[in-house]
């Protein structure tokens, strides 16, 4: 017998799903304090949470027997996932099952905005019969514009062409062909706001797309455009948004999110042409239901069949043998991150390529750790080797991987590539002292970089005089260089340069770099130490 302790509240077809299987006890007590939900961990092999119960600290510590963690929903925020994975506690969600939910009030907000319902309904009810007040528009024959195209976002896409509505879709993530399996044409972000009548988010918020609409992108929307944000507080700049809308560049808004939850005492409330709710987007019955009886059904497989899905955190890699992956793993995800960087466009292909001493290795984790590295800033749901490869498929990303036992330059040799529509990037990468990620070339440049800690890189003709500007605008912004090398291409008479640095530059200094006469492209990036 297996427990199951449910510690927040439950759709009942949730509970009547867990109830399918005589061989779970089933411990409903939702709504318990911490100290008074310990004794109800300390014996159980799973625990079902929504977003009350945290499973962290004093709680994740009386639950010796805990083999899974379920969320019935998507986000995983009150869930300790690195104290979770060191106990070998599978943590599962419920990605979809509130999609349809979310892409739903979307719409409605759409048609509210388009038809101002909440300030005629204000109106009627203060004695008023205003109908020239307010004229609103039809949506027919309008255009959408979609930032983020993942499920919810082909969701909307769906509806929206019903609704007989022009379709423009961005994600860097999603390849083109993509957009047109769903009636939907890809635009640039740029593009897109310049075009729509109406732009909604559906994309993660990451440090990338924070701030995404900023005031600068906001005033690249169309003239008495609306704008809807069901996905996370904190894409869009609401001071900038606000300004937007009261200076009539924008005829309205409606958010359904915001970048502090509850919002206290926004100045957006007095914008009676902004339209809020508070992040419904998961709050429907069906919803509620859905995510109910998924996880019970995901709670139940794990526990009587070992069977995984949608795991967040899965590592089920014997001790000995991750011992033996984890320093690649390291590699193969750095790869993938610099990758992520430096390919222009979309990513269609990536091939891993395991040469020498690494061609021993189990091919298949790594590559889940290049496609993680990839798209871990790019997409909503948390990336490991249980959802990697899938998500690639979904994002339409071919994947490959080739091994071969000889190897030039170096005992082993991890080799990443990958391939868009504008252009193609080979990196590859070995271990120093079998646990240092290096990476040792870039195309058709050789270098030996350790892939640790904050770096810049450069692309530059290779001319004196280059590397002495870069460092003096360094110097001049009080930050220090730990380390640097450089690496020759001789046929095109280029160099690139890859610096540690004593942190992360602002968009000033970047700026300044890339200004500088003989520099062609400069990025930086942070990997773990």
């Amino acid at each position: 017998m297996f427990k199951v302790f449910v510690a927040d509240k439950l759709a009942p077809e949730g509970i009547a799903a867990l109830k399918e299987y005589p061989q779970l006890t089933i411990d409903f007590t939702p709504g318990l304090e911490v100290d008074a939900a310990l004794s109800h961990a300390a014996d159980a092999d799973a625990i079902i949470v929504r977003s009350e119960t945290k499973i962290r600290g004093k709680l994740l510590d009386a639950a010796t027997k805990l083999r899974v963690v379920g969320r019935a929903g998507i986000g995983v925020d009150n869930i300790d996932l690195e104290a979770t994975t060191e106990r070998g506690i599978v943590v599962l969600n419920t990605p979809d099952a509130n999609a349809t939910t979310t892409a739903e009030l979307a719409i409605a907000h759409l048609f509210s905005l388009s038809r101002q319902l909440p300030e005629a309904d204000r109106s009627v009810r203060g004695g008023e019969w205003a109908k020239s007040k307010f004229m609103g528009s039809e949506v027919t024959g309008k255009c959408l514009g979609i930032v983020g195209f993942g499920t919810i976002g082909r969701l909307v896409a769906e509806r929206a062409r019903g609704l007989k509505m022009q379709v423009l879709g961005f994600d860097p993530f999603v390849n083109p062909e993509t957009f047109t399996e769903h009636g939907v044409e890809c635009a640039p972000l740029d593009e897109l706001l310049r075009q729509a009548d109406y732009v909604t988010l559906h994309c993660p918020m990451t440090d990338d797309t924070r701030n995404l609409l900023s005031a600068e992108r906001l005033a690249l929307m169309k003239k008495g455009a609306r704008l809807i944000n069901c996905a996370r507080g904190g894409l869009v700049d609401e001071h900038a948004l606000l300004a937007a809308v009261e200076a009539g560049h924008l005829a309205g808004a409606a958010l359904d999110v915001f970048a502090q939850e509850p919002p206290g005492a926004s100045p957006l409330f007095g914008q009676p042409r902004i339209h809020f709710t508070p992040h419904l987007g998961a709050s429907t019955q069906e919803a509620q239901t859905a995510v109910g009886v998924e996880i019970a059904h995901q709670i139940a497989a794990f526990l009587l069949r070992n069977e995984v899905r949608n795991a967040v955190n899965l590592k089920s890699i014997s001790a000995d043998r991750l011992a033996q992956l984890a320093p690649y793993q390291k590699l193969a995800r750095n790869l993938g991150k610099l990758l992520s960087l430096m390919l222009d466009g979309a990513a269609q292909e990536v091939e891993l390529g395991l040469f020498g001493r690494a061609a021993e290795l189990e091919g298949q984790p790594l590559l889940c750790e290049v496609v993680a590295g990839l798209l871990q800033d790019h997409v909503s749901a948390s990336i490991n080797r249980v959802n990697a490869l899938p998500l690639a498929k979904r994002q339409g990303i071919k994947v490959s991987e080739i091994k071969s036992t000889e190897s030039k330059d170096y005992l082993a040799v991890v080799r990443v590539r990958g391939r868009s529509e504008v252009g193609a990037i080979c990196l590859e990468g070995t271990l120093f002292d079998e646990r240092h990620p290096r990476l040792v070339r870039v195309n058709d440049y050789a270098i030996e970089a350790v892939l640790e800690g904050q770096l810049v890189l450069t692309r530059h003709v290779d001319r004196p005089g280059v590397i002495g500007a870069i460092g003096a605008i360094l110097g001049r912004e009080g930050i220090n260089i730990t380390r640097m090398q450089v690496g020759a291409a001789e046929a095109t008479n280029r160099a690139i340069a890859v610096l540690g640095v004593s942190q992360s530059l602002g968009e000033n200094t970047l700026k300044a770099l890339g200004s500088i006469d003989a520099v062609e492209k400069v990025l930086q990036v942070r990997f773990a130490l």
